[in-house]
């Protein structure tokens, strides 16, 4: 936490109602507030599903806008920025919160006004953001959030003396639940009343910050929640340095069974509703060039990928339940004893665990980090942990080539294992190549670990839905551009240059031309030149590899009569099914994240280290693998 600064008189206007007349500039809202405060719960339920994500201009900090409407006809812009303890910044996130406060921030509109949302349950801490903010002079609503769980565990608070004191609107809310909501939507049409103002006192360092904050709660009659019993029960689990670790693995284990178990039933009706639709269609539309592209490159390409929309869904689902759970906070004070073996912190976790949703997320995630050496560590690291785009190849290739058994009665099967044997793959690849990067080129001290706990929380049906809407959107747009323009791009390349007006063998087509020049390459790894053409394709992105495959083997004719895994089983012995599954464990199959690392180092000195690096990996990897299961299986 860094100095509280500033002072001035707490602001005295309301938020007027927007207007929409032709020029005028749209009234702008930001959401300000600590870590794990509630500000993304409220953000999502003001703009419900009128929001998007991009960076702000010449940073690679995400902002989130949104449209919060008002009635028919009024809607204010919604901002929801990064959380912040102070207003002295000292990473690049909270540099670009008081950027966007101060009105300094290229691009972006000086608030018209700030919703200050901070935990009801933790006030003495959250507080502290108060005055710097207030000091501003710009109109804001203080927010104290978990009103239902400051009410359960017998927490009080005088929200009109807490108002009173510092001459600003104070309201109690659960944004998880929806309680006291209307009374935000109040304050940004201009119908909350404001207290007279008040002084604000100049604070200059962080013990007199906290106790002015203390004096504060005091005059407004706080007195804070009792922990409850069974947070500290739960902890003295999670937490414990043996069952800690062994409860995350039993979660992990539980998580990836699931995937396979629970996702076949709608990933099976996907499948079949992809193959009669392809099949209504080639029957109602004449032979032509057009009917070939539709069923081929599309329904082949596409189709095949989005049959595993379930399995990621469900991933998904998990990792938001134990995000708003409050679980994940303790998983990451776990993991800091393995970062710390390896030379990074605990702060390098939560960007590390998001890279298994995305690895472009997770390094924008790194800028919480300030040791810059770590920082560029987590960078380098992240591909390795296995992204949701590796799933649709993982299950591809499972599922094609290893009968499902049980392991250990219904919590684990051979399928679900071996899935888990890639995700710990990665990882692996991960901590080692930490090791190497911390105790060489990037060594550096290391730097204590701060990380504040949330409490305990049902996860609310809201929240849950709303990630996998965010990321079935996500998914789904990736499957409706990149895939699809490949998909085209290989479905014409496949039949190129016409032979006598006729499209030739695709063995004999551009695309089959360049899978037989790479050939001799990655022969060695049990790959011919289909898996080949699938390689080149998938540098745009992994899953691209599923449906380069389900276009090919759909141009033979393969694909529809039995099916994308009976097809692969003809092309691949067991030796190059595995190879192909650790290729991919460690390969760089993705210019977007090339992209984002170049962004983030400032050159192309790392992105390019990168990327050699994880090739070269994957190559000897892939090869190692090759060979010792044709020994073992004597292939």
């Amino acid at each position: 936490m860094s100095d509280c600064h500033g002072c001035g008189s707490a602001p005295t206007t309301t938020l007027a109602v927007p207007t929409h007349k032709k020029g005028a500039r749209p009234r702008t809202v930001a959401i300000v507030g600590p870590p794990n405060s509630g500000k993304s719960t409220l953000f999502n339920r003001l703009t419900g599903l009128r929001q998007k994500v991009a960076n702000f201009p010449g940073v690679t900090v995400e902002q989130r806008i949104g449209q919060a409407r008002l009635d028919a006809n009024k809607a204010v812009t919604v901002v929801d920025l990064p959380g912040v303890y102070s207003l002295s910044p000292r990473s690049e996130d909270e540099q670009v919160t008081f950027d966007v406060l101060q009105g300094s921030m290229e691009g972006v509109s000086k608030p018209d006004a700030i919703l200050l949302i901070l935990d009801a349950t933790n006030l003495g801490r959250h507080l502290v953001l108060a005055a710097p903010v207030l000091a501003l002079g710009i109109p804001t609503l203080v927010i104290l959030n978990m009103a239902d769980d400051l009410r359960a565990r017998g927490g009080t608070l005088d929200v009109e003396a807490l108002a009173q004191q510092l001459g600003a609107p104070v309201t109690l809310i659960s944004a998880s639940r929806g309680e006291g909501v209307d009374t935000v939507f109040k304050f940004l049409g201009g119908t909350v009343g404001v207290p007279a103002p008040v002084e604000l006192p100049v604070i200059q360092d962080v013990p007199h910050c906290r106790q002015w904050a203390g004096r504060l709660g005091d005059r407004a009659a706080y007195h804070p929640p009792a922990p409850p019993r069974w947070t500290r029960r739960l902890d003295a689990i999670f937490l414990h340095p043996l069952k800690g670790p062994i409860v995350f693995g039993l979660v992990v284990v539980a998580v990836f069974q699931s995937i396979f178990s629970w996702a076949r039933p709608l990933m099976d009706g996907i499948q079949s509703l992809v193959l009669m639709s392809g099949a209504w269609l080639e029957k109602l539309l004449p032979e032509s060039a057009l009917r070939s592209l539709l069923i081929e490159g599309v329904w082949g390409g596409v189709g095949s990928v989005v049959v595993f929309l379930p399995q990621i869904l469900l991933l998904f689902l998990f990792i938001g339940i134990l995000e708003d759970s409050g679980y994940l906070a303790r998983a990451a004070l776990i993991a800091d004893r393995t970062m710390a073996r390896v030379g990074l912190q605990g702060k390098s976790f939560i960007p590390l665990l998001s890279a298994y949703a995305c690895a472009v997320p997770a390094i924008l995630a790194t800028r919480t980090i300030e040791n810059k050496r770590d920082r560029i560590a987590t960078i380098l690291i992240a591909p390795f942990m296995t992204c949701s785009a590796r799933l649709p190849v993982y299950t591809l290739i499972i599922a094609a080539f290893l009968p499902e058994r049980a392991l250990l009665g219904p919590f684990l099967g051979t399928r679900a294992a071996a899935l888990l044997g890639l995700y710990l793959l990665g990882f692996l690849a991960a901590v080692t190549t930490a090791r190497l990067l911390k105790s060489s080129i990037l060594k550096s001290e290391r730097t204590p670990f701060v990380l504040e706990m949330p409490p305990y929380r049902w996860p609310t049906l809201q929240s849950l839905g709303l990630r996998l809407l965010d990321r079935s959107k996500i998914f789904l747009r990736r499957a409706g551009t990149v895939i699809l323009l490949m998909a085209v791009v290989l479905w014409i390349m496949a039949h190129l240059p016409l032979q006598n007006g006729r499209a030739p063998a695709i063995a004999d087509s551009v695309a089959g031309t360049i899978g037989r020049a790479v050939e001799p390459l990655i022969q060695p790894l049990g790959f011919n030149w289909k898996i080949g053409i699938g390689l080149i394709t998938s540098l745009a992105a992994r899953e691209v590899i599923v449906g380069t495959l389900g276009t090919i083997y759909g141009m033979e004719g393969d694909a529809q009569s039995i099916g994308l895994q009976a097809a692969l089983r003809q092309d691949l012995h067991l030796g190059g099914a595995v190879a192909l599954l650790v290729f991919f464990a460690f390969a760089m199959q993705c210019m977007s994240t090339i992209a984002v690392v170049r962004r983030e180092t400032g050159g192309w000195k790392w992105p390019v280290l990168q990327f050699c690096y994880m090739g070269g990996l994957a190559y000897a990897g892939a090869l190692v693998a090759n060979q010792l299961v044709r020994l073992w299986t004597g292939a």
